[in-house]
């Protein structure tokens, strides 16, 4: 086959799954209703510099290099759509370039499977709608892995160690992809001069990250929250990364088995680049995380990569053993017209993937699929509360619904606030004290606490101060009138108590 054909497939099998997740991930991206994660990116995005760098100084600096890269983005005109757009960039960034991985290192149907097959996973589809920064973490490590393949075939080496540096500072769980690598250059058995360049740049990329990982480490009590993984979180990991339904899970699973037992020639191969992307990076994450919590599943995203790649990989092997078993010669044209053949029906083979896992895919697009809906918040006390109602967060971190969907808040009075979100270098503003705010809830008639269930149970305490404070006030001093309930949310608005007349003289 001469190299202008083959250059065309080579750029049709990467072009249609970047089309294809784009267009997936568009679907339905403007619903209403951003979640807390959201709803972060939001209003600290929305911050002037040198505000977001105050922030990051005592919070989230983990996210600050995607907080600085939202910026410019969200002052075109902030909103739902355009805080979700750049992670469907993202993946389909990342579906292309798993499909150019699947095209160097196997041949353009392979490619092409590999990156459709990514493309309509639930897992990518979600994160590819969600204004966090997974989407383009997984379509860094994904382009690092591209060149690292490349630089291993006689390619440059500053461009891995600058893709490696940006994607760890983007988040810093991805310098995981390092030990894969360094597997994979294992299998490929390479000589020690390219140990030595890829050391030289994965340290490089090392160095940078260094100080977020010392600034972070300050900040680890945002994860506090994470717990030890066990075989849930595996079984979980197993289903979100080859399918939830086991009528793509089993074949999806058997596929990438046989593809992971191809083989290994000596030089960089698809299994020995795509196995050890797969299994290293989580293996590692839930190992640390028995002595120290870290593991969630959108941390390793971009180790899903692994799996169509595989997949395809372990088709690409069917294929191969039954045209051995067909007797007869082949001629030129027998041969392209069973090549295409053979990768439009690994193509219907992916939409009949789609199908089955569209009932997913569509509910995903639902806020409700979301752990909480803030702009379904806003617009319940928007319903009920009037301008110059007071107003209490508990705790004070439900405060990011009136950050994210003020609207629904103009007017009313915060009554715990001490400095805003954004003056205060914090997620959602610093509260006054214990005593200050039993002083400004004595002169009270009445007080809307937005809420939620767990935090009015009797068995929750608050570990601020001020959070028991409001608790135990209204409790004390107040009586419930009225009470609107959704999931996640409790909104109530509380009344003073009668005080008795006293039996005593005048």
């Amino acid at each position: 086959m001469s190299r202008s054909p083959m250059r065309r497939e080579e750029r049709i099998a990467v072009l249609v799954p970047v089309v294809v997740m784009f267009t997936l991930g568009l679907w339905g991206l403007d619903r209403d209703g951003m979640w807390r994660d959201e709803a972060a990116t939001f209003q600290v995005a929305r911050r002037s510099l040198p505000q977001i760098w105050h922030l990051l100084r005592s919070v989230d600096a983990v996210h600050g290099l995607y907080y600085l890269l939202m910026h410019p983005v969200l002052a075109v005109h902030p909103g739902e759509v355009l805080l979700r757009l750049p992670s469907v960039c993202g993946a389909a960034a990342a579906a292309g370039l798993v499909a150019a991985l699947g095209v160097r290192l196997g041949r353009p149907r392979v490619g092409l499977w590999a990156g459709l097959l990514y493309a309509v996973t639930p897992m990518v589809g979600h994160y590819a709608q969600e204004g966090r920064s997974y989407a383009l973490v997984a379509a860094g490590v994904a382009g690092a892995t591209l060149l690292l393949v490349r630089a291993v075939e006689g390619g440059r080496w500053w461009p891995y160690g600058v893709v490696v540096a940006v994607t760890c500072v983007l988040h810093e769980f991805a310098a995981l992809m390092l030990a894969a690598h360094a597997c994979t250059l294992a299998l490929a058995r390479v000589p020690g001069r390219l140990w030595l360049r890829w050391g030289s740049a994965a340290g490089a990329a090392v160095a940078v990250l260094v100080p977020l990982v010392l600034v972070s480490r300050g900040q680890a009590e945002q994860v506090a929250w994470l717990t030890v993984p066990d075989a849930r979180s595996v079984r979980g990991l197993v289903e979100q990364f080859f399918g939830p339904s086991r009528r793509v899970l089993v074949p999806c699973l058997g596929l990438a088995v046989l593809g992971a037992l191809a083989p290994l020639p000596r030089g960089v191969s698809l299994a020995g680049v795509a196995a050890p992307l797969l299994v290293v990076p989580p293996t590692v994450l839930m190992a640390v995380s028995q002595f120290r919590p870290l593991y969630y599943d959108r941390y390793v995203l971009y180790s899903l990569a692994g799996v169509p790649l595989l997949a395809a990989a372990g088709a690409e092997r069917v294929v191969g053993s039954a045209r051995r078993l067909r007797l007869g010669g082949w001629t030129h044209i027998d041969r392209r017209l069973y090549g295409d053949g053979v990768a439009l029906l690994g193509v219907v083979a992916v939409c009949c993937v789609f199908l089955v896992q569209l009932p997913l895919l569509r509910d995903d697009r639902r806020a409700a699929h979301r752990p909480d809906d803030l702009g379904a918040v806003s617009a319940a006390v928007a319903q009920r509360v009037r301008s110059g109602d007071p107003v209490l967060f508990l705790p004070s971190l439900e405060r990011r619904s009136a950050l994210a969907y003020p609207a629904g808040f103009r007017g009313v009075r915060d009554v715990a606030l001490g400095v805003p979100a954004a003056e205060s270098g914090t997620l959602y503003g610093r509260e006054v004290g214990p005593e200050e705010l039993r002083r400004r809830l004595e002169g009270l008639r009445y007080v809307w606490v937005v809420t939620e269930r767990y935090a009015l149970d009797s068995s929750w305490t608050p570990w601020n101060a001020t959070d028991r404070v409001k608790l135990a006030v209204v409790k004390r001093d107040f009586v419930t009138r009225e009470e609107y309930v959704r999931p996640h949310l409790t909104l109530r608005l509380y009344v003073r108590r009668q005080v008795p007349p006293s039996n005593g003289s005048n």
